[in-house]
């Protein structure tokens, strides 16, 4: 009777161990980019399929035991978790049944179009690219946060983003647009307005900027001669626009034929800033734009020791002659590479 009596406590001391490591110890596998997500819509089949299907559970009789007396199979919540290392599957239903789900950090740099914005968001968020687009080429979606179709990226100030992974575009897009007008609250749009433009307009000249140059020195005089350009009603002929207007980004020398190519953006063909940002320009370079030196600037032109800075000139003689040393200089440059592409020739 006795040996029988402690059989059966080792069993029951095994029994125990057995489930105690099931629910609280590290049995779960942690997928490759260590995040289970949990899409808006799905029940709990659902959730728990993909956790089998992506390995994180072995067993959905575990994972239903721990559930049900968790309650969770009414408390589903979407969004992003993280599986962590030695996370038990006690911890694992307890994280989900909470929606304590991690942050997305959407770091944003220089984007050039819609689509290219709307492709970042469908990349690291639960709603897609197509939703995206779709919203932002909506003049009635836009309307509610005073945009349209060509000022829209006007709102998107490069930084780093805290947000929730199942958050809605339009939620995002709120986001955005409370960061542009942190950014713009105060001083910046009173700058604005001393010179005669409006917070769009600024972001649009400093857009223009950015593409213009790297060198944050040249970035201010470089502002001056566009606005020096608005203000005596001359065509800003920006190399930058007409590299936007016809969506080829990797032109590196822009041709006579290029220039006639029609769009509203092509500032050779019309006065006045394009209808809306060419990219999304650094605080630096919208601050750059606002802070530009008073200057008799109508022209600059590269260096021609090709470090990246730009002559910049007053008359047109005095451009000539800059970009006559620059062009001497690039022809200089393709007649080596040239030479030296022969010479390599077997």
């Amino acid at each position: 009777m006795k040996k029988t009596i402690i059989i059966i406590s080792i069993i029951a001391g095994i029994a125990a161990i057995y489930t105690a490591w099931n629910l609280f110890g590290p049995t779960l596998s942690i997928p490759e980019k260590k995040f289970f997500y949990v899409y808006s819509g799905s029940d709990y089949e659902k959730v728990r399929q993909s956790l089998l299907d992506k390995n994180i559970i072995k067993s959905k009789g575990w994972f239903d035991f721990v559930s049900k007396r968790l309650k969770y199979p009414n408390n589903i919540k979407p969004g992003k978790y993280e599986i962590k290392e030695g996370m038990s599957l006690f911890g694992l239903i307890r994280t989900l049944k909470s929606g304590n789900q991690t942050p997305v950090r959407l770091v944003i740099n220089k984007i050039r179009t819609k689509e290219d914005l709307a492709g970042k968001i469908g990349k690291n968020f639960e709603t897609d690219s197509a939703t995206a687009i779709r919203f932002l080429t909506s003049n009635d979606s836009l309307s509610s946060f005073g945009l349209d179709t060509n000022t829209v990226m006007t709102i998107v100030i490069p930084n780093s983003y805290m947000l929730w992974w199942n958050g809605s575009f339009r939620k995002i897009i709120t986001r955005l647009k409370d960061q542009h007008d942190k950014f713009w609250e105060g001083k910046r749009t009173e700058q604005a307005k001393k010179m005669g433009f409006i917070p769009s307009q600024v972001y649009t000249i400093a857009s223009i900027v950015e593409e213009e140059t790297l060198k944050e020195e040249d970035k201010g005089k470089i502002a001056s001669v566009y606005m020096n350009r608005i203000s005596k009603d001359m065509k800003l002929e920006a190399d930058p626009t007409v590299k936007y207007a016809m969506r080829d980004f990797g032109l590196k020398r822009i041709l006579h034929g290029h220039l006639k190519h029609s769009s509203p953006y092509n500032t050779y063909q019309n006065k006045g800033l394009p209808p809306g940002p060419i990219c999304t320009p650094s605080m630096n370079t919208i601050d750059a734009v606002l802070n530009a030196p008073k200057t008799d600037y109508i022209f600059f032109v590269a260096k021609p020791d090709f470090k990246g800075y730009s002559n910049f000139a007053a008359t047109y003689p005095e451009h000539q002659k800059y970009a006559k040393a620059y062009q001497q200089a690039l022809d200089s440059l393709f007649a080596k590479r040239k030479n030296l592409n022969q010479t390599n020739k077997p």
